[in-house]
């Protein structure tokens, strides 16, 4: 009985003494966010052309002459006459 106390003692001693496990490894950091493109101007679209023209084209649209110029929340474009 006395052996068997014995060698609960030492084995509880020899845990206690055992070296701490090795710390987990630091997080990885978040990867960065990338950021977002801007956004394109605003253009405005040529039926005749079959394409998008940048803010001050000026072209003739079905014979009308016209220039792409912005809105004015500034977010889209639209064709605009001759002001009289």
């Amino acid at each position: 009985m006395r052996h068997i106390l014995a060698l609960a003692a030492i084995a509880t001693l020899t845990a206690c003494a055992a070296p701490a496990p090795a710390p987990a490894p630091a997080p990885t950091p978040a990867p960065a966010v990338e950021a977002k493109p801007a956004p394109k101007p605003a253009q405005c679209w040529n039926g005749d052309e079959s394409k998008f023209q940048d803010i001050g084209t000026k072209t003739s649209i079905s014979g009308v002459a016209v220039e792409c110029k912005p809105t004015a929340d500034g977010k889209s474009a639209q064709w605009m006459g001759k002001k009289h």
